[in-house]
């Protein structure tokens, strides 16, 4: 495996140290023998949801998820094309680009969203 491309709540779980995290998600995440990425798009999508009032993050988001040495993973103009291409088995915009980001790069998903299977990524959860 390349890498691991972590779905924003399974980081979100992680950094809250939330029992809803899969044992195997959770083991992959803190054996550091692949690097675990966060999408630029898992930020925007915890800060939109933090300014609405749906979810609580920590203050400095970007700072938690880097001191946990997580890497991060800025999108492209390539993931953005394959993200727009991608059928509609998916109605989230920013889980369709988790998606085009972990085709593109070789990366599974730690995610417990079963609809991005249907993608033929390949999930840990």
């Amino acid at each position: 495996m390349r890498g691991a491309l972590a779905d924003t709540h399974a980081l979100l779980w992680w950094l809250g140290d939330d029992s809803r995290l899969s044992g195997g998600a959770r083991d992959l995440m803190a054996a550091g023998e692949v690097p675990v990425y966060f999408s630029a798009a898992s930020v925007w999508e915890a800060e939109i949801k933090a300014a609405a009032g749906k979810l609580v993050v920590p203050e400095n988001l970007l700072e938690a998820l880097e001191a946990e040495h997580f890497v991060e993973l800025a999108i492209t103009a390539r993931h953005a094309t394959e993200a727009a291409r991608l059928p509609l088995l998916h109605r989230d915009p920013f889980d369709r680009m988790l998606v085009a980001q972990a085709q593109r790069e070789g990366f599974e998903v730690i995610t417990r969203d079963a609809k991005i299977q249907a993608y033929g990524v390949r999930v840990i959860w």
